[in-house]
């Protein structure tokens, strides 16, 4: 058993390896969340896919789950669009088989490993509805982002009506009881629109490089 659980770290470290080698160049990206059971008819999956599109024509490259649902629909729009389409895919028991929109695919077993390329190369979050698992990693990023352990990106949530609950119950529960500041509500974003959403990018950087200032390539590197 000690033998076997010594191997696994190797496993760990190659598909960390494997992730920074192949991700190093892919900057400036966007990485989107939302949930796997959105079929392509559904208004949220097509949304997705506009918003990728328009990102991927815009320079950005854009990162999924690699699944299917939402994650299939961002990475469909950027395999339409002029930058790379690139899936982070899960080995999972039964849920997960990887999209046919990828140019850069990577499969993981570890989730842990996964969600590091999810924030390491990010210029954003693009979040739509999803359940559980795109619960998991917009709370992950703005643990990171105000612990001050990743750089601020724009954190953008897209459906308002879907997200308006929980950011009220961000504001009544939680600053309200004094665990988070009110000014962490502002690491939030709730757009409606693609081309919000792609503005709200664009306007964030007019003022900064896409590219991490050398502290903040710092911090990403103890991530």
């Amino acid at each position: 058993m000690h033998s076997r659980e010594s191997w696994k770290i190797f496993q760990i470290m190659a598909e960390f390896v494997e992730g920074f080698e192949r991700l190093a160049r892919i900057q400036p990206s966007v990485s989107f969340f939302g949930s796997a059971r959105t079929p392509p008819e559904h208004r949220y999956y097509q949304m997705a896919e506009d918003i990728s599109r328009r990102l991927s024509d815009a320079g950005f490259s854009v990162v999924s789950g690699g699944g299917p649902g939402i994650m299939e629909a961002a990475n469909k729009g950027a395999f339409k669009g002029g930058s790379p389409s690139v899936g982070l895919n899960i080995v999972l028991p039964h849920e997960q088989a990887a999209n046919s929109y990828q140019d850069i695919s990577l499969s993981f077993r570890h989730f842990f490993a996964r969600k590091v390329m999810f924030v390491k190369y990010a210029t954003a979050y693009v979040v739509l509805p999803g359940g559980f698992g795109t619960l998991d990693e917009l709370v992950e990023i703005l643990t990171l982002v105000q612990t001050g352990k990743s750089r601020r990106i724009p954190i953008i949530l897209v459906e308002t009506p879907f997200w308006q609950g929980l950011m009220d119950w961000f504001r009544d529960a939680l600053v309200a009881q004094g665990t988070i500041s009110p000014e962490d509500l502002d690491l939030l974003i709730m757009l409606d629109e693609p081309e919000q959403v792609v503005d709200a990018i664009f306007g964030y950087y007019e003022h900064r490089s896409l590219e991490p200032s050398e502290e903040e390539t710092e911090i990403q590197l103890n991530l």
